[in-house]
């Protein structure tokens, strides 16, 4: 906030030389109206779809802004569509996916197979307003229902008269809806007592004659009916005999969302008929119309479920002397609901401004924020405050927008816009003048002024500011008209001192203040006295009981009683009237503290006011579980469980310890342990080999528990391995390309004794590391998604356990064009016994892959590679070879150097100190957002910049290129360029010349290169030199153009004189690669750059560049550095620009090492 605020504090430093400027502004900003609030919301918002493959799907989307009534020519919204969150490239000629005039997304047929599911997954409606900015809507998930198939079926079945009986019939859970059942293929209509179960199946209950038959499951998708097996159903007489009590079906745990039905199945059998009942807890269900009906024989039916509903349901069953039950715990969801929704906002430039946002649900809802459809990350001006409200630091311009709180939990997700305007600060009022107490009374004093010298505006108003004399609690009271120049303050105490000061508004914001006027009210002896013996006592966690006497001088009698309490941290007091010496305040939080006050009051109004006494309500158990549980197998016999805290504001308490529960399997029966309140983890052990054991924590108070986590499983190791070392490198890697994915399949590693947790995949086209995926251990084959289309594919394998990562094995792929036929039910069996990978063909050779380089000492690298049109253990049994050819790039000496070697590495000796490697790039494809320049506070001629991430980063971004220039038409390459390394989203720029307006724009950069520009920014530095200026920089990177062979030619100028560090780029060369270089002009063209070139990093290649190492010299400071006066210092390092638009062929690979300095090129 102090950097974003530095334009303020400068110009109040420097107020006497920036006054001609301040006037101009005054003027220019007169007669200006606030820009008014542009409505932009969706009216109708997507929702999950269940869709059916061949068929149809539709996902509604309907976005709107202005009034049609005021506003009949509002701008149009251009609405666009995410998948998983990525934008859908929906092209012209594709007539498969269309976005309709109204926005919604039409699908006119949906594919979906087993290894292709390109509609299948989260959706999200964004519309734009290119004049107001971006809203996204909540997000749905559209699922794809599979082919019917049928786990269980129904078998012939007999059934006495008045029992009941079960028909199976398990299919896809997601097709249960589309289930119906035939009787002698016709058409069997439902009842109370002919019910299909949740999973399909149909109970026949109090069966008569009339059930006999024919009965089969129909499943009815987009296409033919699939229908299970027919089974005949028997209807025997009673015999009279006694048949043992026996549960057919049990209920068994189910969630389900608020409003939802519900049918919980209970089916029992035996004679005398058995009499079912239901239980809640210890409280028995009765049947009521519209809400709980007993069908089927005794399972229960609940309609429009609500959170009470939840509960531990029991079904029991009596017949004679014997009973049975079963269980089942019946969990109700509440999807997120806005308690207070974010408002829209009108702010001025600089101020500080907080969007409210307050959600409840079951889950707890999590929120997040996004502001014109790109997520909101915290930084130094955007926080969140308690866990769910933005607030944004020092307002400028390019924060105006459309922010958005989007909640989400298990049942459901939500969101909710207000748009944020900022006006550009001008002039402010002076203080008003003359503030006098014109009447001053027992209970109120009615101040008078004069308007401000400088009132900068028309139409002001007032604010005034007064507090009691010994408090800190500073109260306003604003004039009720503008122009009003008078205020009467009521409700004060008699004989008390005040404090009083006076603030003008105009259009810009709150003026100076008036000096402090201190008055004191006129002494009375009407009112009552305070209440003595005020004394509180919290009675139950959300309670608190109060009790005091009679006044001591009550002026005649009591009329009523008021209690302000307020909770501590906060500015806002309550109060309630009380007719008696005691009450109870009641729905306060849970283990908060609060102050307590009373007032009496008689007929002549309220008395003086008791002392502040202060009470913390009583401690409760958890309302929520602990956060972030994990569970890690520790060895054959043990198991370590972590966890997280409750949510501060669940926590209801001192938190003394937490409870791990745990069981074997599906075993109901459960063991526990307890942990100290402050231990988050806890080793359990003595646990069987080779098992399965699932574990959840609840956290305890001095109350009790309170509710636990979800279950979470982790089996242990069949034996204790070895875990000192990373695993070896896996014994095989298969891989099946198709269209849009490669199934990749594979065999652990050989040595068996090392403890193996999983497997990472890496792949990308022409490199691997474009994508990484982790997998479990016990996982052998996983198919890659979302390919493109006849494209070469570079794929790597590792192990890994708590030490690190094995050793890669590396494959290849091409997939197949899009024309190719795609075959839905692949036989995976033969995808991955396959007795090896099939190899490209081996005419004409292949490229290598996998190009690595490791530097082995000051003068030699170690240059290895893989063949694809070799076998896997890349043994050459022909009489193939590999040359390696490089060169310097010193315009003197550009011959190439060769070299040859019959295997696939190659030493490269007797180098000097700096080598350079190519690379092809794959950028971040967006700009950094929200480019601001500050001035520095006391520093003139340094300035602040900072910035947002790009919003399509392409991966990690491991650093920013800033450049500026006084002109904002200059070529590229003459602005000059700070870098900056890492993910600082800040930087400053010191030695700029007074009085003169800069232009800026930022480029971010991944491990593949660098995106592209922002748009210009400019800022102006100030007249007057008000602060110190720092000193120049003794490093300067000079470069020059032309050379032998049309080469850069490099130059480090140090501060010492004569001190020129010379060194040499080599470019290493990889016979079978083809590196490409661009020809055109652009070559020749150079950047800027200013200070130490050590900030800026080479890109993170996938060649093995970790390895290398980083040694800057260590200069003195020159006592007398290089400067210039001019705006941009003509002292710079010429470098080639760097290109989004290289050429993406598998080039050459380049890496920069750096031994003896710490400058680097790209190429």
């Amino acid at each position: 906030m102090a950097e974003r605020g530095a334009r303020l504090l400068l110009s109040l430093l420097c107020l006497t030389f920036l006054y001609p400027a301040t006037t101009v502004s005054r003027h220019a900003e007169k007669g200006t109206a606030a820009r008014p609030f542009s409505p932009f919301w969706f009216s109708v918002e997507p929702w999950d779809t269940l869709a059916v493959r061949g068929a149809p799907a539709l996902l509604n989307c309907s976005a709107h802004s202005g009034d049609p009534a005021s506003e009949p020519t509002a701008p149009q919204a251009r609405v666009e569509w995410k998948k998983d969150g990525t934008f859908l490239s929906l092209a012209p000629d594709d007539g498969r996916r269309r976005v309709l005039p109204d926005g919604s997304l039409l699908i006119s047929s949906v594919v979906h197979s087993k290894h292709n599911k390109p509609d299948e997954g989260t959706y999200q409606c964004v519309a734009t307003i290119d004049s107001l900015g971006t809203i996204a809507s909540r997000t749905a998930r559209l699922t794809v229902a599979g082919m019917p198939r049928f786990s269980s079926q129904p078998a012939a079945a007999s059934i006495r008269l008045g029992d009941s009986q079960v028909l199976a019939c398990d299919v896809n859970p997601d097709l249960v809806p589309l289930a119906r059942w035939e009787r002698e293929r016709e058409p069997l209509e439902l009842s109370s007592r002919l019910v299909q179960l949740p999973n399909g199946a149909l109970v026949v209950s109090n069966a008569s004659e009339a059930d006999a038959g024919l009965y089969r499951c129909m499943v009815e998708n987009a296409g033919p009916a699939k229908t299970s097996e027919e089974a005949q159903l028997t209807i025997l007489p009673e015999t009279g005999e006694e048949r043992e009590l026996e549960f057919l079906v049990e209920p068994l745990p189910v969630t389900k969302v608020v409003g939802a039905s519900l049918l919980l199945p209970c089916v029992v059998t035996g004679y005398p008929a058995p009499y079912v009942r239901w239980m809640v807890g210890d409280k028995l269900v009765e049947e009521s119309e519209g809400k709980l009906e007993l069908v089927g024989g005794g399972s229960l039916l609940i309609y429009n479920l609500t959170e009470e509903d939840a509960g531990v349901y029991s079904c029991m069953a009596d017949i004679t002397n014997n009973t049975i039950e079963a269980k089942a715990e019946l969990t109700v969801q509440v999807p997120p609901e806005f308690l207070k929704r974010p408002a829209n906002i009108y702010a001025h430039e600089s101020m500080d401004i907080m969007f409210q946002c307050e959600v409840t649900g079951s889950p707890a809802p999590t929120v997040k924020w996004v502001k014109n459809g790109d997520a909101v990350i915290p930084s130094d001006y955007f926080k969140i405050i308690n866990e769910h409200n933005l607030q944004v630091l020092g307002l400028v311009k390019s924060d105006e927008g459309f922010y958005q709180c989007l909640a989400e939990n298990d049942a459901g997700n939500m969101q909710s816009s207000a748009q944020g305007v900022a006006n550009p600060t001008g002039p402010t009022p002076s203080a008003p003048r003359d503030v006098v107490a014109s009447l001053v009374s027992t209970r109120f004093i009615k101040l008078t002024w004069r308007p401000p010298a400088e009132p900068n505006g028309e139409d002001l108003t007032y604010s005034v500011y007064f507090n009691q004399e010994g408090t800190n609690r500073e109260r306003i009271l604003n004039t009720s008209r503008p122009g009003e120049m008078q205020v009467t303050i009521q409700n004060l105490m008699p004989d008390s001192k005040y404090k009083f000061r006076v603030v003008a508004h105009n259009k810009n914001g709150l003026g100076e203040s008036s000096a402090v006027l201190k008055v004191a009210t006129q002494g009375e002896v009407q009112v009552p006295g305070p209440a003595p013996n005020l004394q509180a006592v919290s009675t139950t966690p959300t309670s608190v009981t109060l009790s005091w006497d009679t006044p001591l001088t009550g002026n005649g009698d009591v009329l009523t009683y008021k209690v302000y309490y307020m909770e501590k941290g906060l500015d806002l007091e309550q109060d309630i009237d009380a007719g008696a010496l005691s009450y109870t305040l009641m729905g306060l939080k849970k283990f908060t503290e609060y102050s307590i006050r009373v007032v009496a009051f008689n007929k002549h109004g309220p008395g003086v006011s008791t002392g502040d006494i202060t009470v913390t309500t009583l401690s409760d158990v958890p309302s929520a579980p602990p956060q972030n549980l994990t569970v890690e197998v520790h060895n054959s016999k043990s198991i370590m469980v972590r966890w997280q805290p409750p949510p501060p504001g669940a926590q209801n308490g001192e938190i003394t310890g937490y409870k791990i529960r745990y069981r074997k399997g599906t075993r109901k029966s459960e063991a526990a342990e307890t942990t100290g309140g402050t231990q988050l983890f806890q080793l359990i052990d003595g646990l069987e080999r080779g098992t399965e054991y699932t574990f959840r924590v609840s956290a305890i108070t001095v109350n009790g528990s309170g509710p636990a986590t979800e279950w979470s499983t982790a089996e242990t190791f069949e034996s204790d391995l070895d875990e000192s070392r990373v695993p070896d490198i896996p014994s095989s890697l298969h891989v099946r390309p198709l269209v849009n994915s490669i199934v990749v399949s594979w065999t652990p590693p050989e040595n068996q004794d090392m403890v193996v947790r999983g497997y990472t995949i890496g792949y990308g086209i022409g490199s691997p590391h474009a994508q990484t995926i982790k997998v479990d251990y016990k996982q052998r084959y996983y198919s890659i998604e979302n390919l493109d289309p006849s494209s070469h594919y570079v794929i790597t394998l590792k192990a890994f356990n708590n030490v690190g990562e094995g050793i890669p094995v590396y494959e290849s792929a091409i997939t197949r064009p899009q024309s190719d036929p795609i075959d839905p039910d692949v036989d995976l069996y033969e995808l991955f016994h396959a007795p090896y990978t099939p190899v490209p063909d081996p005419t004409p050779m292949l490229p290598p892959v996998g190009v690595q380089a490791s530097v082995l000492s000051h003068d030699t690298i170690k240059v290895t590679w893989a063949d694809n049109s070799l076998p896997k253990n890349q043994k050459i049994t022909d009489a193939r070879y590999y040359t390696v050819r490089w060169k310097t790039n010193i315009p003197a000496n550009t011959k190439l150097k060769v070299t040859h070697t019959g295997t696939g590495r190659s030493l490269i000796n007797g180098l000097v100190p700096i080598l350079t490697f190519c690379l092809t790039f794959t950028v971040p494809s967006s700009s950094p957002k929200d480019v601001t320049v500050v001035s520095k506070e006391l520093k003139p001629r340094t300035i602040i910049v900072n910035w947002q991430p790009p919003s399509e980063a392409n991966g990690k971004i491991t650093g920013y290129i800033i450049y500026y220039s006084t002109d904002v038409n200059a070529e590229v390459h003459d602005w000059v360029i700070e870098p900056v390394v890492g993910n600082r989203l800040t930087h400053q720029i010191q030695e700029l010349t007074l009085d003169t307006t800069y232009y800026f724009k930022i480029q971010a950069r991944n491990s593949k290169g660098m995106g592209p520009m922002s748009e210009a920014v400019h800022f102006r530095t100030p007249k007057s030199k008000c602060g110190g200026g720092g000193g120049g920089n003794p490093w300067r990177l000079i470069g020059s153009e032309g050379g032998g062979g049309g080469g850069n030619s490099w130059r480090l100028i140090g501060s010492e004189r004569g001190g020129i560090p010379a060194f040499t780029i080599i470019v290493v060369v990889v016979g079978a690669f083809l590196c490409t270089r661009r020809t055109t002009s652009h070559q020749k063209n150079s950047h800027k750059y200013k200070g130490n070139s050590k900030d800026l990093k080479p890109p993170d290649l996938w060649i093995h560049h970790e390895r290398l190492e980083l040694k800057p010299i260590d200069k003195s400071p020159e006592p007398n550095p290089v400067m210039t006066d001019t705006p941009i210092p003509r002292t710079s390092q010429d470098i080639n620009p760097v290109d989004p638009s290289l050429d993406n062929s598998l080039g050459s690979v380049f890496v920069v090492v750096m031994l003896n300095i710490s400058c680097f090129s790209y190429i």
